[in-house]
Formats: structure tokens, C-alpha cells, sequence
């Protein structure tokens, strides 16, 4: 499993973990408390991580794609297009069978995907600019409770033990598998695959669950208390004070432009 790091030498990378956090909490706040159909207020948050993403030398293409992870829940908004008043438009999709779109309804479903990619964008640039253990850092100095913060430290860290099971499994699976010549492919058919599928996962789980156990005794067998270490805490310096003011004020500005043009 990847670290979602990137190394680059910019100034993005050297900024202070805890000026990254707070302006990309007040950028999703922000973009998220918009109006539907504010497009320019939408383009204008747009703007602000395709800079960040040239100015971290990591690409437009790299914040991009790796936003298209927000498609799959932009599906659970799909019912806003049958909602609202009319006037509604009409889509055949088969002869006899027409399906009713609301106008109002599209213009919130669009609305929510385009805030959510943007807002996936902010929050990969914050991932890819910050190493992990600052974040966590940042996260402690700005008085995010210290539970919440154990919690989401051992969250990610558990996650490259559960990826390397889950590939020893794979594996085991492989090598007891024939595969025939003419396809290459392996085991039978599509029902006896999801049944070993769902099989594995349930094996990965008790696995996982057995593998935390360990986990957590060699942790306390180390010196663990309930709080991970975290960083010198120092306070935040005049230039970080200024930058922060800077970009809370513009991206409230962006707000209120998408308040005046929005729905």
C-alpha cells in the first residue's frame, strides 16, 4: 500500500503542517456551505488547487486523477434528479419507458459532485504535501482531541497490516489454484469464485482481529500509554499567522461571491 506522500522540493512541501490543516478545513467548509449552481464561485475554488497542484510541482494530472475516487459517492446524490418542482425533463431511455428529471434536482446533483471533487482535490494536496506523522502533529497542536487523533494514526497504520494480509491470502490462493492453458485463468466459476471471495474476507477479518491483538501487545510491551508521540509543539510564527489570515480571507471572499450567484 502506497504512502499517499509525495517528495518534492517546493514550497508547498515546506509549509507548516498546521497551516495546511487549517486552510484546507476552511477550504472544504467553505466550498461545501455553497450555494447550488454557484459556477463562478465553483471555478474560482477550482483555481485554488490546480495552483496548489502546480506550485507543489506535483501536476495538475496527479491531483486530478487521483480525485476521481469521489465518482463512486457522487452516486449516492443520484435521487436529487427526481426531486424538485417542474418544469421536468423527459429522457427516453427505452421505447414506452421515459424516465422524469427534475431541472432543480439535476442542478444539486451537479452542484454536490463538482464541491465533492474539489473538495477530494484539497484534501489530496493536503496528503500528498504532508507527511503523515506531521499531520498528526498538526492535528494535536490545533486541540483536536487526543483520542480522535490515536484513533486516526492507528487507523492508517492498521491499514498496511490488513493490505499485507490480505496479500499473503492472495497468494496462498494462487498457488493452490490451477489455471488452465487455454485461458489462463484460474479457479472455476463465477459463483465458486464469489463464494471464495466471500470466504477470504471473512478469513481476513478474524485474521485482522487476531493480527491487533499482537499488535497492541508489542505495543505495550514498548512503552505505549494511549498516546502516540507526536513533534515539538511550537507556536505558530507571524508569517504562518499572515498566511493563514490571507487565505481565510479569500476563500471566504469566494464564498460570498458564490452566495450573490448562486441558487
Amino acid at each position: 500500500m502506497p504512502e499517499l506522500y509525495s517528495h518534492r522540493n517546493s514550497l508547498i512541501h515546506r509549509m507548516d503542517a498546521r497551516v495546511k490543516l487549517i486552510l484546507t478545513l476552511a477550504f472544504i467548509i467553505f466550498i461545501s456551505l455553497s450555494p447550488t449552481a454557484a459556477w463562478p464561485a465553483y471555478i474560482l475554488f477550482l483555481v485554488i488547487p490546480i495552483s496548489m497542484a502546480i506550485l507543489s510541482h506535483l501536476g495538475i494530472w496527479f491531483v486530478f486523477k487521483r480525485a476521481f475516487i469521489a465518482l463512486p459517492f457522487i452516486l449516492a446524490a443520484i435521487p436529487l434528479l427526481f426531486t424538485g418542482s417542474e418544469p421536468r425533463l423527459i429522457w427516453q431511455i427505452i421505447p414506452g419507458w421515459n424516465l422524469a428529471i427534475s431541472s432543480e434536482g439535476a442542478l444539486r446533483f451537479i452542484s454536490i459532485g463538482l464541491k465533492s471533487w474539489i473538495s477530494i482535490q484539497a484534501a489530496i494536496l493536503l496528503a500528498a504535501t504532508t507527511r503523515f506523522p506531521d499531520l498528526l502533529t498538526a492535528l494535536k497542536q490545533v486541540r483536536i482531541p487526543d483520542l480522535l487523533v490515536a484513533i486516526i494514526g492507528l487507523m492508517w497504520r492498521y491499514l498496511f497490516v490488513i493490505v499485507d494480509e490480505a496479500k499473503t491470502m492472495t497468494y496462498a490462493r494462487a498457488s493452490r489454484s490451477a489455471s488452465l492453458l487455454e485461458t489462463k485463468r484460474t479457479g472455476g466459476t463465477l459463483l465458486w469464485r464469489a463464494n471464495v471471495t466471500g470466504g477470504m474476507a471473512g478469513t481476513l477479518f478474524l485474521r485482522s482481529i487476531e493480527r491487533s491483538d499482537r499488535v497492541y501487545s508489542a505495543m505495550l510491551s514498548r512503552g505505549y500509554t494511549g498516546e502516540l508521540p507526536s513533534g515539538e509543539r511550537k507556536p505558530l510564527s507571524k508569517d504562518h499567522r499572515q498566511t493563514i489570515l490571507l487565505g481565510m480571507c479569500f476563500i471566504f471572499l469566494i464564498w460570498l461571491i458564490g452566495m450573490l450567484t448562486g441558487g
